[in-house]
């Protein structure tokens, strides 16, 4: 298993680690599929064997089961692996059960604590913005957490740059503890990330992790055109991501599979590789409903894809740019690091101009 800097933190995190979603999930978590306290655990050994050291969870997992599940399979492991969740979403029907208030991010870290059966969290995300609270407020109250030895790192989820810089730009201004990662959405289907998160990530020194990296299993190579595969998600309506260009979708997939068969590997293993060669990113989130499916994803840390298979998968799945980025080509010859990783392949591809 391959290790990387948490951005510009010294912790150093797993490739892959374990998303824990359909742990013990029901209600709309169990569209996604459900593991069981004892599959959950089973699943916490085999990753451990493979060298993942951090599981990713949430308080909003079917309202906590998810933590408690992972809380009973890491009894007698708890040094062994780190654990991240994270505080946002409704957990009760009170006018303070959610949002980014100090208030409900302080009474859930105590739940979330309680639940997982640990004295810390060692990944604490605000899993969306909240445009009702303060950023100072919000912050400070992730401070006083890691103070307080309750949390060890913070993050976000889910947010726009714009929504980082003021969170980053208020950590600045007191002297809070800043983000050192966000968990994203991104995939070679869905790479809207490009515009502006992971230049912001690669500009402010934030690690980037993504969740859904196959994208709820659309790019695994069992999806092609005319065939869905009969236990799927996106049959039970789960909407997650929304697909808005189906022709595009298919020829992004159709070149998975042509990597996929000339490597002799999954599709999933080719998407997940193409992830981990990206600008920024550190952390892939994977999920499992069995132990076969965790551990062919686990697999793709070995698998490394070449230049020419790197540029099949670049090239049929590259967005156009949009506004300002088309207009900035122009002064191409002044672009930074940061600007390259949405920019270099718009570049390479520029005529020569009179």
């Amino acid at each position: 298993m391959e290790y990387r800097s948490l951005g510009r933190s010294g912790l150093k995190v797993s490739l892959h680690s374990l998303g824990t979603m359909h742990f013990s999930s029901e209600g709309m978590f169990g569209k996604i599929g459900t593991v069981s306290v004892k599959d959950a655990a089973r699943m916490v050994d085999i990753c451990i064997d493979h060298g993942v050291n951090l599981i990713d969870t949430a308080n909003v997992y079917t309202t906590g089961k998810s933590e408690e599940a992972l809380g009973a399979a890491l009894k007698g492991k708890s040094g062994q692996v780190m654990v991240g969740t994270k505080v946002r979403f409704p957990m009760g029907k009170g006018p303070n059960e959610q949002g980014n208030s100090r208030w409900h991010i302080i009474n859930e870290c105590e739940a979330s604590l309680k639940r997982l059966g640990r004295d810390h969290i060692d990944i604490y995300y605000l899993h969306e913005w909240d445009g009702m609270t303060p950023v100072e407020e919000s912050m400070a109250a992730l401070d006083r957490l890691v103070r307080d030895g309750k949390v060890r790192y913070i993050g976000c989820s889910n947010f726009s740059a714009w929504h980082i810089m003021k969170c980053m730009m208020a950590a600045d201004r007191h002297n809070f503890e800043k983000f050192v990662v966000q968990q994203i959405h991104y995939t070679l289907e869905s790479r809207d990330a490009e515009y502006e998160l992971l230049p912001l990530s690669m500009d402010q020194g934030i690690g980037v992790q993504v969740w859904s990296p196959i994208a709820g299993g659309l790019l695994s190579g069992k999806f092609r055109k005319g065939v869905t595969p009969e236990l799927s998600r996106h049959i039970n309506d789960w909407g997650e991501p929304p697909i808005r260009d189906e022709a595009r979708l298919y020829r992004i997939i159709e070149a998975i599979v042509q990597v996929a068969e000339g490597r002799g590997v999954s599709g999933a293993q080719v998407a997940l590789s193409w992830l981990a060669g990206r600008p920024g990113v550190c952390n892939i989130i994977v999920g499992a409903r069995n132990e076969a499916q965790l551990k062919d994803n686990l697999a793709a840390s070995s698998l490394v894809l070449t230049a020419e298979e790197r540029k099949l998968l670049d090239d049929v799945s590259l967005q156009p740019l949009i506004y300002p980025y088309w207009h900035q080509l122009n002064a191409a010859s002044r672009l930074g690091p940061a600007d390259l990783t949405l920019m270099a392949p718009h570049v390479a591809a520029m005529k020569p101009r009179m």
